[in-house]
């Protein structure tokens, strides 16, 4: 029963679920002229400061040395209840892919493009402890056939799939 249980945690602890050690990758690059704009929150890890949001927008526009970020919250009606607004700068040497982000000056956290389509229709963002993810879709709804993609994709970069919040926009009217 011992060496069973052991042998479990091996095969456990060499998924990239349990182990945030792992160098996270990201996309090699990305064009800021491309990310500007509103995106759609297809789907998250549940986290404190999205506690109460059903579903959410981030919108980013491109300023002279950085990208302003606002973030909306909406109920299960789609109204707006919360925004905030931030900052993110680019972390030198990682062609965009890398941003630091922060909403409350001087606390910044990280946002790491690990996914992204080559027509920008859709965006993974996580951060190298694996704490935190969003799925995010220029569209209010993902196909299946990328959502399947990222999907299959997710388990190689260290997240489990199993703990997304799947928001509004990514149901289907009156579900």
């Amino acid at each position: 029963m011992i060496l069973l249980l052991l042998s479990s945690l091996l095969i456990l602890t060499g998924c990239g679920f349990f182990n945030p050690s792992v160098p996270l990758e990201t996309v090699s690059a990305v064009n800021f002229r491309q990310y500007e704009g509103t995106w759609y929150e297809i789907a998250r890890y549940e986290n404190r400061f999205e506690k109460g949001c059903v579903g959410a927008t981030a919108e980013y526009r491109r300023k002279a040395d950085y990208l302003q970020v606002t973030n909306s919250c909406f109920d299960v009606n789609g109204i707006l209840i919360d925004q905030a607004r931030g900052r993110a700068h680019s972390v030198q040497g990682s062609n965009d892919a890398k941003l630091r982000v922060s909403f409350f000056r001087p606390f910044y956290g990280d946002y790491w493009i690990l996914m992204l389509a080559d027509d920008y229709r859709y965006s993974v963002v996580g951060e190298p402890g694996r704490k935190y993810l969003w799925i995010l879709s220029r569209d209010r709804e993902l196909s299946n056939a990328d959502k399947a993609i990222i999907l299959k994709t997710l388990p190689g970069l260290g997240y489990d799939p199993g703990r997304l919040y799947w928001g509004i926009f990514s149901r289907p009217a009156g579900g």
